[in-house]
């Protein structure tokens, strides 16, 4: 709910009298929203952060793409804990920093600007690379690049182009820059892409594929992986809490075995391999190890689509999906 200001007449605001009651609390000075509007809710969160913007501004970062209707952007820290103060946008304008709201004077062109739902925010590629740009370390950054795009707001394309031509000298590019390189439009979940980046950045190993089709040779599904290399047979999946139910994990055993019997070695990340680091990296060593003593003629699996099979890993095949199926 939008705050609204105290109105004698009680029609679009509460009267004097009620301001001061228990039905209607206070979001910013002279504006108000009811005792039994949740303020907790990412959405109510922005609509009341933003009911303070100059004329000139706009919300931006994370709380512009969950406006938008990016999941994964939920205006919580990485641990879940604490709830981030809302980016907002203002340009040359004043406003004061308060639990609620962040204010940001970077330069602000009036094509950086726009409306969605009556909410005035920076555009989407304007909001990502801020988000990127300040985000808390390079990991963080490729996490919110990757959100970004698997919501289809934005490609990678899009915003590397959007960087060189707006953003060369600004704070944080050099981090944009560097997780840029590191990102990916496929994949699925924030904890995957740290997981990739395990892989990667502190494993060594090569860049896998992520959330690609798995087939048999006969061109039957097998399952789609969180990543695959598929040169070196192996699999890393991340079982988050929603992996323990009964059914789920039920599941999950099946993929597993199709995925051995193909082939694959298979090693799953869990939530306290973030906690001990140590025994994940043991148990993709192990799987790189069994990998590579395992026979060619063993290996009975192939990323190759068959006929029926639409491609989905990129922004643009999504959205051309999309534009097919509309038309």
């Amino acid at each position: 709910m939008t705050p609204v200001r105290v109105d004698p007449a009680g029609r679009t605001g509460p009267t004097p009298k009620q301001a001061r009651g228990p039905a209607w609390r206070s979001t910013a000075a002279g504006l108000y929203v009811p005792t039994s509007v949740d303020p907790d809710l990412p959405v109510q969160r922005i609509a009341e952060a933003a009911a303070v913007l100059p004329a000139y501004g706009g919300v931006t970062g994370w709380a512009a793409l969950h406006w938008l209707g990016a999941r994964w952007f939920d205006g919580l820290s990485s641990d879940g804990r604490i709830r981030r103060r809302v980016a907002l946008a203002i340009g040359p304008g004043n406003l004061r920093p308060d639990r609620l709201r962040k204010p940001t004077k970077e330069r602000l062109a009036p094509g950086d600007l726009t409306v969605s739902d009556g909410l005035p925010m920076t555009t989407v590629l304007r909001s990502v690379c801020f988000e990127a740009r300040h985000a808390g370390d390079e990991r963080r950054a490729v996490v919110a690049l990757d959100m970004a795009c698997h919501a289809d707001l934005v490609s990678l394309a899009e915003m590397r182009a959007y960087a060189e031509e707006w953003l060369a000298s600004w704070t944080g590019v050099p981090q944009l820059r560097a997780a840029l390189d590191l990102a990916d439009e496929n994949a699925w979940s924030p904890q995957e892409v740290l997981t990739r980046l395990q892989w990667t950045l502190d494993a060594g190993l090569a860049r896998p594929l992520t959330n690609r089709p798995v087939f048999d040779l006969e061109g039957n599904h097998l399952a789609t992986p969180d990543l695959i290399d598929p040169g070196r047979g192996i699999v890393g999946e991340y079982d988050g809490a929603d992996h323990l139910d009964a059914r789920r994990r039920h599941r999950d055993l099946g993929r597993e075995e199709r995925l051995r019997a193909a082939g694959l070695e298979l090693v799953v990340q869990v939530a306290g391999d973030r906690r001990d680091p140590a025994a994940y990296f043991w148990r993709l060593r192990s799987a790189c190890m069994r990998a590579a003593r395992r026979p060619a003629s063993e290996r009975r699996y192939t990323l190759e689509l068959p006929a029926d099979w639409v491609p989905t890993h990129t922004v643009e095949q999504r959205r051309s999906l999309r534009r097919v199926r509309a038309a």
